[in-house]
């Protein structure tokens, strides 16, 4: 009678036994929620961890970030913002590693972890702004037009049918699009190829922000910008979503540069006169 009676105890002590063991190995289950803005708030931490700042810059920009062939040495004012952004985390500028980026592969580089910051003549976008945080604005360009100096091509109105080259992943990309449908519009990895095809001739015109393209035209005055700024291109850093802190650090750099005149020294350094 006894063993009747604890029959149906014994029973439900097994069926609780497996809904126990059940939810406890549901609960063991690593998360995935909230983990990326957890770990984007450790970059400063990271970068002071490893001793250095990692930057995604440009290798192929004049003015901006440019490798010598000849030294290796990556220069430019995005170089410079770099350096000063070790500076006021690590106390000295020579603490940080420039990898190179192009404005396709430098946000998924950014989210891998690769590079800590993107300094690259970004623009600031809504549509970006759904992947990164971005610094104040540090730089304003507009998008524009390079052609040989005996084209007739004078401005957006002149290209229908025309090849206009330009950057895959660039905002000049959609922006040419959008304002010159009619175009025909050839995308290159960076703007050295593009500037290359342009010279030999696979396109009539290449569209990037006007600064970008002064750089080109100081490496080549057989060629000239037309049609004025038809875009308006603020540059920002980009960093990973969520890091408060450092977009915080980055904007206390830029605001400290400005309020020293070490943001005009460089601007009249790199481009040629002091901001308007």
């Amino acid at each position: 009678m006894k063993k009747l009676l604890n029959w149906p105890s014994l029973m439900l002590v097994l069926i609780l036994s497996l809904v126990l063991s059940g939810c406890s190995t549901g609960t063991d289950t690593p998360s995935t929620s909230g983990g990326g803005d957890a770990e984007a708030n450790g970059t400063i931490e990271k970068i002071k961890e490893r001793g250095k700042l990692i930057a995604g810059v440009k290798y192929d920009t004049k003015l901006f970030g440019l490798k010598d062939p000849a030294s290796g040495n990556v220069e430019g004012f995005d170089i410079d913002i770099a350096k000063a952004l070790a500076k006021q985390i690590l106390g000295d500028e020579t603490k940080v590693e420039l990898k190179e980026v192009t404005s396709k592969t430098r946000i998924p580089m950014l989210q891998n972890g690769d590079i800590d910051i993107i300094i690259a003549t970004m623009t600031i976008t809504d549509e970006r702004k759904e992947q990164v945080d971005f610094s104040d604005v540090y730089f304003e360009a507009g998008q524009s037009l390079l052609v040989k100096n005996d084209s007739s091509i004078t401005g957006l109105e002149s290209l229908s049918g025309v090849k206009v080259l330009a950057v895959k992943g660039s905002t000049s990309a959609q922006n040419i699009r959008e304002k010159a449908p009619d175009a025909q519009v050839l995308e290159f990895d960076n703007y050295q190829d593009a500037f290359t095809a342009l010279k030999a001739g696979k396109g009539e015109a290449l569209t990037t922000d006007n600064i970008i393209l002064i750089g080109m035209q100081q490496t080549d005055d057989s060629y000239h910008l037309v049609g004025g700024n038809f875009t308006s291109e603020p540059y920002g850093m980009a960093i990973r979503k969520g890091d408060t802190a450092f977009v915080a650090e980055v904007n206390s750099l830029l605001k400290s540069m400005q309020d020293s005149g070490e943001y005009d020294t460089l601007h009249e350094e790199w481009l040629g006169a002091k901001p308007e």
